[in-house]
């Protein structure tokens, strides 16, 4: 359904990323889906053209630019090699503006694990975006000033999840709370990556939960 890209980062240089749009819309609105640690795999490329299913066209920025791995120690590797700060300033909010310019009226952000840090990250550093969805990961309390974000906000998040402990979620629900962002957190029964239909964690009632919660969240701010 979808290609492979290459787009304009607010420094310049070119970026790579998957893109998936619905046939015969021009003007649908955009989501900018953030990679897990694995790459751009078929995993993630499925994520994406369920978005286009229901309406948007969505970018995948490839943050290891074209490594995918099955091997969760290479893929540890490839995450700690990652500029996050650039990834978050410059890949995805070059595939936001990337994404306006083209005539996506409003942009969303959602991320997986890795991503899901990243997209906090990005709703703090990219103005331009409209919403923003996490699902897993959040960053450390350092990496951001969450006080800042002013995108509405909502995270997906598991209570055993062995990666992302739930005590910093509540933390950051705190600091976004004291601040006044316009934020909705969930909380699952489920461990790590439970929306991954690949991964052995899976949980298909929370899944199918949290994906109808995200898609209403994306259609009440933006495509309205």
């Amino acid at each position: 359904m979808g290609e492979m890209i290459t787009f304009k980062r607010p420094d310049g240089k070119d970026a790579p990323a998957y893109e998936a749009k619905p046939a015969g819309v021009d003007d649908a609105p955009g989501i900018i889906v953030i990679q897990e640690w694995w790459g751009i795999n078929d995993q993630i490329k499925k994520v994406a053209d369920r978005f286009v299913q229901e309406g948007y066209r969505v970018v995948v920025p490839d943050l290891f630019r074209g490594k995918v791995t099955l091997d969760e120690a290479e893929a540890a590797h490839l995450m700690r090699s990652l500029d996050f700060g650039d990834a978050a300033t410059q890949d995805v909010r070059g595939a936001v503006m990337h994404l306006k310019a083209d005539g996506c009226g409003k942009v969303g952000i959602t991320g997986f694990c890795m991503g899901g840090a990243l997209t906090v990250l990005a709703a703090v550093h990219t103005p331009d975006g409209d919403g923003a969805v996490s699902f897993y990961g959040y960053p450390p309390p350092e990496a951001a000033d969450t006080a800042t974000i002013r995108m509405p906000l909502m995270g997906h998040f598991a209570t055993n999840d062995e990666f992302f402990a739930i005590a910093g979620v509540d933390d950051l629900e705190k600091r976004l709370k004291d601040a006044g962002v316009d934020y909705t957190f969930h909380r699952y029964d489920a461990r790590h990556a439970f929306c991954n239909e690949e991964r052995p964690n899976y949980d298909p009632a929370a899944a199918r939960i949290a994906w109808h919660r995200t898609v209403e969240f994306f259609n009440k701010h933006l495509k309205k």
